[in-house]
């Protein structure tokens, strides 16, 4: 019945609700990473939020009618993009968990706040679509907004600033490219993936820098899994919103 309401929504307003719920989810997984602070090197964290993230699209692709209807496919035409995207979401990622790890989390969420205004310029090369002054208007006042309630401080000036900006643009380079993959593709066979592209991605950071760091404490396993599963339902909800409408139209809503 709540399936049937949801369905019943217009594209536009279900688009609006998932991306809203996915950007709450995202900040319980930093808020997460933040309390695992200086305890785990970020490519690892990276590649156990992408571990533990394939629960909930495996999941989610069981329960998926389409799939079952459409014979079970594994194999999808666009998977070179769905791969390349899991590229970009490791280096996202590493970035972005870095950041936390060395700076504020207010200060690295108010840098990674420029996102929209790299999905909104992206979507012009890459998908071809025309960005009218309304659009561009209503990213840069919500961005000029998320700094004026944060008040970033002096701690913005440091070269870990630059960390959240190329986690924002990697992120955003993710968000248009799923435009570019068929729309009879499950949402979470294109999160399967791009979760898999970024666990091999994040497993090659971590074993070019040092490697595990052993994790003996049952509660920050449990933590992690959670990391994990929350960014994964996040990464869910705000593929299948890029895919009901254009990446420039939601850009302002995340703010």
């Amino acid at each position: 019945m709540l399936k049937a309401w949801f369905n019943s929504i217009p594209s536009f307003a279900r688009a609006v609700i998932m991306i809203m719920v996915a950007l709450f989810l995202f900040d319980l997984m930093g808020a997460i990473i933040k309390h695992l602070d200086g305890r785990y090197p970020a490519q690892q964290l990276s590649f156990l939020r992408n571990l533990f993230g394939l629960v909930p699209s495996l999941i989610v692709l069981y329960l998926s009618n389409d799939w079952h209807a459409s014979g079970r496919p594994v194999i999808i035409r666009n998977w070179k993009i769905a791969l390349m995207r899991g590229g970009m979401v490791a280096i996202a990622q590493f970035s972005y968990y870095t950041a936390l790890t060395h700076m504020e989390f207010a200060i690295t969420n108010t840098l990674a706040s420029i996102g929209p205004i790299f999905i909104t310029a992206l979507s012009i090369p890459i998908l071809g679509m025309r960005v009218g002054p309304w659009r561009w208007a209503a990213v840069f006042i919500g961005f000029a907004g998320v700094i004026m309630v944060i008040r970033p401080g002096s701690g913005i000036f440091t070269l870990y600033a630059l960390f959240p900006i190329v986690a924002a643009f990697c992120y955003a380079s993710a968000a248009v490219t799923v435009r570019m993959i068929d729309s009879n593709v499950p949402s979470a066979t294109i999160n399967l993936y791009s979760t898999f592209g970024a666990l091999v991605g994040a497993l090659i950071l971590t074993m070019s820098t040092g490697g595990f760091v052993p994790i003996t404490s049952f509660q920050d396993w449990m933590w992690i899994f959670t990391m994990g599963a929350v960014g994964g339902c996040a990464v869910i909800l705000l593929i299948t919103a890029y895919r009901e409408t254009l990446p420039s139209n939601l850009a302002p809503f995340e703010y």
